[in-house]
């Protein structure tokens, strides 16, 4: 299947002072960023669901087979996207909020609060047990803020939220794991595609505007990646062998291209910066051109069992395959480690065509 390119839907110290290269100009520019925090579904957990009563985990081999920490509760073979973009700005893997151990001075460089099988709606993926939704992953943050407001005050807290970034990777599993579920999920008896998409922007904005009212300034909100193309998808027959599973491609649409819309709006607020990141987009152009970036398996998982390796994901000790960056996909829902840094870098320094209306590294500029 071929993703249209016109479909354009597409981190310990406490100051942490980062020196980023502006070749636009030709100048180096530094900026400080202090803290990153992350709210989102397995894409970007780094392990809370580890301390919660969910099926939904990644806490065993092969998971993390490439990650310098092993099994982590990441799903992936090694780095997720946001520790690439930690990368690249030098800055700590954010810590899992669920761990007892972010408390105190650990806070400081950010916390993750991302869980797998959560959705901008509560009830999406209930079905995998518990899981820390986008209500209560702010809440979570505003339980964060009360320490940080401990160690250093109201007056520093302000300052060091508008320089801080929050990432946001949502909305896969609101139709992975509840739309796109109908045995188990009402949603789409009572929403066609595009009152659903209005649903699930009209919950986002709402969560959004709450960590804007709190202090956060900078915001990069992912958007959904082609999902009918995952090894989970092309895996359950809807499709003829080869090719992605169109219609799912297609309902995503009024979702991403509402989110990006939204940015318009939510930038008009003071001091605001909300950019949204085409991840369709940057996957779709893997998927059409993967000799480009070195990859030759699009449409089967590294670690999987069943059709496209996708019908079952990868299990406790299962083998995975050997080549794993030249692996699109490392199980049934995530990508390789080595798709990640692709996807980190044109978070960061990507086009317009990547990032709207500015990237990563302008936004740290801002």
């Amino acid at each position: 299947m071929v993703i249209g390119s016109n479909q354009r839907l597409s981190f310990t110290g406490f100051w942490v002072l980062i020196v980023i290269l502006s070749y636009s100009n030709g100048v180096a520019e530094s900026q400080v960023v202090r803290g990153i925090f992350v709210f989102g579904d397995s894409l970007v957990d780094v392990g809370n669901n580890n301390y919660l009563s969910s099926i939904a985990k990644s806490n065993y081999y092969p998971y993390g087979v490439d990650f310098e920490y092993g099994p982590t509760g990441r799903f992936s073979n090694g780095k997720t996207f946001v520790d690439f973009i930690g990368k690249i700005m030098g800055l700590p893997y954010p810590l899992a909020f669920a761990d007892p151990n972010t408390n105190g001075a650990r806070l400081l460089g950010g916390v993750n609060y991302a869980s797998a099988a959560a959705g901008i709606l509560d009830e999406t993926g209930q079905h995998y047990g518990q899981r820390y939704p986008l209500s209560q992953q702010v809440l979570n943050f505003e339980s964060t803020l009360n320490q940080l407001r401990g160690i250093m005050g109201a007056s520093n807290l302000t300052n060091y939220l508008s320089k801080s970034i929050a990432i946001m990777v949502f909305g896969s599993n609101d139709y992975i794991n509840n739309y796109l579920m109908p045995s188990i999920y009402s949603s789409s008896f009572y929403y066609n595609p595009s009152q659903y998409a209005n649903l699930l922007l009209n919950h986002y904005a709402r969560q959004l505007l709450a960590l804007y009212s709190v202090g956060l300034r900078n915001f990069f909100l992912a958007g959904i990646g082609p999902i009918g193309c995952i090894p989970n998808q092309r895996g359950s027959g809807q499709a003829p062998p080869g090719r992605c599973v169109d219609y799912v491609n297609q309902i995503l649409g009024p979702f991403n291209e509402g989110l990006r819309s939204l940015v318009d709006q939510l930038n008009k607020r003071p001091g605001a910066m909300f950019v949204y990141g085409n991840t369709y987009g940057a996957v779709g152009d893997i998927l059409n051109n993967p000799a480009t970036f070195g990859f030759n398996v699009v449409d089967r998982a590294c670690c999987g069992i069943g059709r496209n390796q996708g019908q079952i994901t990868c299990l406790p000790f299962a083998m995975p395959c050997f080549n794993r960056n030249q692996y699109v996909f490392w199980d049934a829902f995530h990508p390789t480690e080595a798709v990640n840094a692709i996807l980190a870098r044109r978070a960061v320094y990507g086009s317009s065509a990547d990032c709207y209306p500015i990237n990563m590294l302008n936004m740290t500029l801002h």
